[in-house]
């Protein structure tokens, strides 16, 4: 499990771009996006830089979660 603090995720439409970004890195991941916390958290095989840099090219800060 992969879990993501992304502290400029603020609306639905920017859920559904991180969204976006992750399955365009793996199209079988699950997220789960909670939007209160600005936390997401993936199942993926791929590797962890590799969604990273995905939702940052989308334009979002990505920190470790807590």
């Amino acid at each position: 499990m992969i879990r993501f603090s992304i502290p400029d995720m603020t609306c639905g439409g920017c859920v559904k771009a991180v969204t976006g970004a992750v399955r365009g890195v793996d199209a079988s991941a699950e997220i789960a996006a909670d939007l209160d916390s600005k936390q997401v958290e993936i199942r993926s095989a791929r590797p962890e830089a590799a969604i990273a840099e995905a939702i940052r090219d989308a334009g979002f800060t990505v920190e470790q979660a807590v």
